[in-house]
């Protein structure tokens, strides 16, 4: 099969088992390819987030993403209740340019619409910035770091 035959599903992550396959991409892609500290990598917003989980047709995780909304939101969006925090999206190695970060976003501000958010937020890993303005996330604010990785804030309207 192709890399870009490969079919998968993009879901919200409702059971135990998915929530674990987002960890587990998560610590893939975080902690053991881009040296983030475990400890740092899971914070206690796991617990209050919207989880997405994208799978291989075959039950295989390729990427993960979460929303957080309301409180566990303010502080990344300025206290604004009507705007949403997309973080922690991340795509494994074996399975990007495959379109699985663009679904993810999607399925993201899917939760969100559906939450009645306004509007979703994100820190970009600055290396990152074009995949997200492609989708029309616009940046604001100056650099800063984030677990020793160089971010931007930005933003799109739903």
């Amino acid at each position: 099969m192709s890399r870009s035959a490969v079919a998968y599903d993009v879901r919200v992550a409702e059971d135990p088992a998915d929530r674990e396959a987002c960890f587990a991409v998560r610590k893939q892609v975080f902690v053991v390819e881009q040296g983030v500290p475990e400890d740092i990598e899971y914070d206690a917003y796991d617990a209050v987030a919207v989880h997405v989980l994208a799978v291989r047709d075959d039950g295989v995780p390729l990427g993960a993403g979460r929303l957080l909304y309301g409180e566990a939101a303010a502080g990344r969006t300025g206290g604004d209740p009507t705007v949403g925090a997309l973080g922690r999206l991340a795509v494994g190695r074996q399975a990007r340019g495959l379109g699985i970060g663009v679904a993810l976003v999607r399925a993201i501000e899917d939760a969100a619409r559906a939450l009645g958010l306004a509007a979703v937020d994100l820190h970009a890993q600055t290396h990152a910035l074009g995949f997200y303005e492609r989708l029309g996330y616009a940046a604001y604010g100056p650099e800063f770091p984030d677990a020793g990785i160089p971010h931007r804030s930005m933003r799109r309207s739903l």
